[in-house]
């Protein structure tokens, strides 16, 4: 489907969430130019809360990659693949926030309330499609998918920022992205980083 949520024309994305199927288009994805922090975490990091142990003879990386692909394997859908022209060229991780136990501990993304929201906690798009609007194109998809899987209310955290920003926390999106897409401010710890939300429609019968 061909989502445009800003003013800019953005170029149609096939849109999927992450089963067993689709899982080498995510390998192909993070092992791309460009890739070198998802294919480190491998969006576990806010799945777990202490200290990892990683098991003799794995690196931090393999772990990481092993645990995502045991919880797809397992029928778990950590997010979403956007794809262009055949090729996955987008990430977005989201899930309900009690899937992502590190959010519980830290002081600038600790739950605002007890209301049941769903969190979305990393954007990647492959090098070649940067700068294309596209990661807003997934917010889109995220939303839509949440909501019809029963969320009601879509959280994220982005980085607020004047200037273009380098890499230190980008993958939470930019603040202005989620302006134009109706998410509104609920909390603010630290000067840069707020916690906003959207109320999602209830789904269509």
């Amino acid at each position: 489907m061909s989502v445009k949520p800003s003013t800019q024309a953005v170029p149609p994305l096939d849109v999927h969430p992450l089963t067993p199927g689709r899982w080498n288009d995510l390998v192909a994805l993070f092992n791309g130019r460009g890739g070198s922090q998802v294919r480190s975490c491998w969006c576990m990091f806010y799945r777990r809360s202490g200290r990892t142990q990683v098991p003799s003879g794995m690196t931090h990386a393999q772990h990481n990659e092993s645990a995502l692909k045991a919880l797809v394997d397992a029928g778990v859908v950590p997010g979403l693949l956007g794809y262009r022209d055949g090729k996955a060229i987008a990430w977005v991780s989201l899930a309900p926030r009690a899937d992502y136990a590190k959010l519980a501990r830290s002081p600038v993304m600790k739950p605002v309330d007890d209301k049941p929201v769903w969190s979305v906690v990393c954007f990647y798009t492959a090098l070649e499609a940067r700068g294309g609007h596209v990661a807003e194109a997934m917010l889109v998809h995220a939303a839509q998918y949440a909501r019809a899987h029963g969320a009601t209310l879509l959280e994220a955290y982005p980085v607020d920022k004047s200037a273009r920003a380098r890499d230190d926390g980008m993958w939470f999106g930019a603040k202005r992205m989620y302006d134009r897409a109706g998410y509104r401010e609920v909390a603010r710890r630290k000067p840069e980083r707020p916690i906003v939300r959207k109320t999602l429609g209830a789904r269509s019968r």
